[in-house]
């Protein structure tokens, strides 16, 4: 076999591989969707919303998103000051535990900004609507990771 047959099916094995272990890990290692992302299918496509109700949800829905937005632009500005301390101090010196703090403080902030919208939209449903709510909550809290 020449040498040039030889690197193209080298670099087709490859791609298989490579091919094989993104499917694999999408199949099988992928995280579970984010509690929101649940709670927002349940809202859109089981509880029956009337038209207000939906557009309310969908005013409180593009307030998060703002609010969201900027926690994550924030949590992005803590990655780049903790890459920076990794870089300086090549190990978990101060500079990167300071970095690491300010970066959970964001990361709390995000996870009560989120808890505060679901209660939110809580407040926007019929009894009957926010038992089922309730229910689907507490089951994308509690699961299982596969």
């Amino acid at each position: 076999m020449t040498s040039w047959r030889r690197h193209v099916l080298v670099a087709l094995i490859g791609f298989a591989a490579a091919f094989a272990g993104v499917v694999a890990g999408r199949a099988f290692i992928a995280p579970a969707p984010p509690v929101e992302n649940e709670v927002h299918a349940l809202l859109h496509h089981a509880l029956d919303l009337d038209p207000g109700q939906v557009a309310r949800i969908e005013a409180l829905e593009n307030g998060f998103a703002a609010r969201k937005a900027a926690l994550e632009a924030e949590l992005r500005e803590d990655n780049v000051r903790l890459a920076a301390a990794i870089k300086a101090e090549h190990g978990y010196g101060p500079k990167v535990a300071a970095a690491v703090d300010m970066s959970h403080h964001a990361m709390g902030e995000l996870q009560k900004e989120t808890l505060q919208h679901i209660f939110e939209m809580r407040g926007v449903l019929r009894p009957d609507q926010a038992e089922k709510f309730d229910d689907a909550v507490v089951q994308a809290l509690t699961a299982k990771k596969k």
